[in-house]
């Protein structure tokens, strides 16, 4: 996994950009226990998405990404961690979250969790 840690000298503000999460490990917890803003990877929102799909025959962990849903998938873990804001990114344009009304959302929606969109702006 490559991530970026991004501290802003002024306001002492911090922002972790990690854009392919392939597993969710101590030192990238360490890492988002200790920012502000959270810019992590959603692509799949399960593991067997485009396989199920017909899209292909490979999971996501072969692609190198971490399911959002499910007991193991990073939006469970996001909602435990205490940044001020949490935005997926990266999202396929397969994942269901991106329907305003599907039930992906809502989770999202209740644990606090937001999903990026173009022009979205923010400050740390």
């Amino acid at each position: 996994m490559v991530g970026y840690r991004i501290t802003d000298r002024l306001t002492g503000g911090t922002a972790v950009y990690a854009p392919g999460i392939e597993a969710w490990t101590p030192s990238l917890e360490r890492q988002l226990e200790a920012a502000d803003c959270l810019f992590v990877d959603g692509t799949f929102w399960k593991g067997d998405e485009l396989r199920s799909l017909g899209v292909s025959e490979l999971d996501a962990s072969d692609m190198g990404h971490l399911p959002v849903g499910g007991p193991n998938g990073s939006a469970e873990r996001l909602a435990r961690l205490p940044a001020r804001r949490k935005v997926y990114i990266h999202v396929n344009n397969t994942n269901p979250m991106l329907d305003d009304d599907s039930p992906e959302r809502r989770i999202l929606a209740e644990l606090g969790i937001e999903i990026g969109f173009d022009g979205m702006e923010m400050e740390v």
